[in-house]
């Protein structure tokens, strides 16, 4: 069985920086993209950003300039470095993995980060 499991959130303050790290197990195939999204209290799901297999990224405007997505491939392993956070990047961020040829999403349980002003 296929699990994702985020670590790295917590409680910064405005203008400080966290790396959130997702590692899968259950999986012997590379993930085809790996990413990463948040969700917000009363918000939807959003994305934040991708990265493929073989290094192309995708990042959302909120946080484009201010996070970098990179990825172990041989380990399906995933990390978000967040930067200049603040108060609105407040969220649980969950970590995607997608693999093409069974069509499937894969979802981990999510990581609170929480950002005081």
């Amino acid at each position: 069985q296929v699990q994702l499991v985020e670590s790295g959130g917590g409680l910064v303050q405005a203008g400080e920086s966290l790396r959130l790290s997702c590692a899968a197990s259950g999986m012997i195939l590379a993930f085809d993209i790996m990413g990463w999204y948040r969700q917000a209290p009363g918000k939807q799901r959003e994305l934040v950003a991708t990265i493929t297999r073989g290094g192309i990224t995708n990042y959302a405007d909120s946080l484009k300039g201010r996070s970098t997505i990179s990825r172990d491939g041989a380990k399906n392993t995933v990390y978000l470095q967040m930067n200049n956070l603040n108060p609105e990047d407040a969220a649980v961020y969950y970590c995607y993995a997608y693999l093409t040829r069974s069509h499937t999403n894969y979802w981990g349980q999510g990581t609170q980060v929480t950002v005081s002003s």
